[in-house]
């Protein structure tokens, strides 16, 4: 194998800060807590004092933990708001909470499609129109893929507003960045592929259509459905891609 085909070897730095993110993540580590000793988290860690130090100067610049003179480091409070909030990095840094998030958007955009349906009036119909309306147009468009996102989670938006639920509306507003992320992931990966985006095409104006047409339990439904089926196809890429890899390594004689 040539050297040009060898994947770049991620900075030691970057391994630790992947480490202590993932058990912070998996809430083995908590807002407020000390973490080990430098001795102890270089034993688990295997990594030496030099690289552990650099880790945590690289989480200590992200907002991750803080650090007291003569006390130790610890796991920060991580709610702040905006893209760049610790939070929203420690999300965006684990590949697999796309599918975390992916079952929070089931739940909350299926109640929030039912609550439409039966509370939504007449405006709301019009606006959640025009955001449908923008999509379809997009269609016949070459959009690049973040902005194609925005239209979508535009139109996701638009339902949600119509529940006439400030709480249920905040709380979607407050993972705008996440969402955007997520939606980013199934445009980016599913709308160059002809048969999953015309399945996306169909799912939006099943949802569209049962919104405006005030049948809850079916606007709830679809809105699942459709979460459910882009989280499928998703995985069958990965899946796919994953079986690509392995196939080219050995072709290559890595086995």
């Amino acid at each position: 194998m040539s050297a040009s085909h060898t994947p770049p070897q991620p900075h030691v730095a970057d391994v630790v800060c992947q480490r202590i993110e993932r058990l912070i993540v998996d809430g083995v580590l908590k807002t407020g807590q000390r973490l080990p000793s430098e001795r102890r988290l270089t034993e688990k860690l295997g990594v030496s004092r030099t690289a552990l130090r650099e880790g945590l100067q690289l989480l200590r610049a992200r907002g991750i933990i803080d650090t007291a003179q003569g006390k130790g480091s610890f796991v920060a409070d991580l709610s702040g708001q905006g893209p760049a909030s610790p939070l929203m990095h420690l999300f965006s840094s684990q590949p697999r909470t796309l599918y975390d998030l992916f079952e929070v958007r089931s739940l909350l955009e299926g109640e929030s499609a039912r609550l439409a349906a039966l509370r939504g009036t007449e405006a709301d119909f019009v606006l959640i129109g025009r955001a449908y309306q923008a999509l379809v147009d997009a269609r016949e468009q070459t959009l690049e893929a973040s902005a194609h996102a925005r239209l979508d989670h535009a139109f996701h938006l638009a339902i949600c507003e119509a529940s006439h639920n400030p709480v249920l509306v905040q709380t979607l507003a407050s993972l705008t960045d996440l969402l955007l992320s997520s939606v980013f992931a199934s445009v980016n990966n599913l709308y160059h592929r002809d048969v999953q985006k015309r399945q996306i095409d169909r799912q939006h104006a099943r949802l569209y259509n049962a919104v405006t047409g005030r049948l809850p339990e079916q606007a709830r439904k679809a809105a699942v459905a459709h979460i459910q089926r882009i989280c499928d196809n998703l995985r069958e890429i990965e899946n796919e891609e994953q079986r690509l890899v392995r196939a080219t390594l050995r072709l290559e004689g890595w086995d």
